[in-house]
């Protein structure tokens, strides 16, 4: 079965051919020669997936996944949420989005967030989601180097690490990402044996 995934992230893009396997052979855009911007201008991460899986499936003709993943803090009523890539403006600065965070947190006594993943799957046109939640506290410092985005300031509950302190193993075990495509592969996997 050929899937497109729809992202430029090639880190992205390895880290889901290893968890869905042999089974499935991902596209990237680049494999489907897409080239422009796509858009995600909806107000929450299950209409940004869907309107990138849609986009890929209606001008390309593709099956196709998509995510959105979002840092929703308590103490900031969900914020960044769908912001999170350009937080702290659209350059989509990692380290300032960070900043940003850290800054207005500084008073706050209440740091529980929480990072959640949407994925959007079109197959024939049409659509399931999958979502993955993973819940923990935002750090006063930023701690490790690994991973990417919010990862070093994000500390998963039950754990002594932020995400970046982990190798990727151990966060794909874990993470809002690892436990949405793990829902995505069992679903794919039923689809496979009934082809």
């Amino acid at each position: 079965m050929k899937l497109v995934f729809a992202t430029n992230n090639p880190h992205k893009l390895k880290e889901l051919q290893q968890i869905l396997g042999g089974q499935i052979q991902l596209l990237s855009l680049a494999d489907i020669n897409c080239n422009e911007e796509i858009p995600e201008t909806k107000e929450t991460l299950e209409g940004n997936a869907a309107e990138k899986s849609f986009f890929i499936y209606n001008k390309y003709g593709y099956n196709c996944f998509a995510d959105d993943t979002g840092l929703e803090i308590e103490a900031l009523n969900g914020a960044p949420g769908v912001y999170s890539a350009r937080y702290a403006g659209e350059e989509k600065d990692a380290v300032a989005n960070m900043k940003k965070v850290l800054d207005q947190l500084k008073e706050i006594k209440n740091r529980k967030a929480r990072f959640r993943t949407v994925i959007s799957l079109v197959i024939d046109g049409r659509e399931e989601q999958f979502e993955g939640v993973v819940d923990g506290d935002i750090l006063t410092a930023k701690q490790g180097e690994e991973g990417f985005g919010y990862d070093p300031i994000f500390q998963p509950e039950g754990c002594s690490q932020s995400f970046a302190e982990m190798d990727a193993q151990q966060k794909n075990n874990i993470s809002h990402r690892g436990r949405a495509v793990q829902k995505l592969a069992n679903y794919l996997k039923t689809l496979n044996s009934d082809l």
